[in-house]
């Protein structure tokens, strides 16, 4: 029950929470934007099964690896791409806290 909550609350808790405090002039597109990271998540219909509870998504699927993570760090230096860094490196750690679970 931990790990779930953990999990989930990582994907919609906290982008709710960083977009209502950390961009207060456009709340509402930063939620949407921090949200919307879970698309991510498509790149698992990919894999074979297309869940798998105890996998790590963690460098299996393709926009998990960590060449994407590198890619997503780059967002962040660019004032316009940002938040989509942010959002995707969130996605990346939930994902991450998952897989400690998973490995533990």
């Amino acid at each position: 029950m931990l790990r779930f909550c953990l999990h989930y609350g990582i994907h919609f808790i906290a982008p709710i929470v960083i977009g209502y405090f950390f961009y207060k002039e456009q709340r509402l597109r930063a939620i949407i934007i921090l949200l919307a990271a879970i698309l991510i998540d498509l790149d698992h219909l990919l894999a074979t099964p297309i869940f798998e509870a105890n996998r790590c998504s963690i460098n299996f699927h393709p926009l998990h690896t960590y060449w994407a993570m590198g890619i997503y760090i780059s967002l962040l230096f660019f004032k316009k791409t940002r938040i989509f860094g942010i959002a995707l490196l969130l996605h990346m750690l939930a994902d991450f806290v998952d897989c400690l679970f998973i490995n533990s």
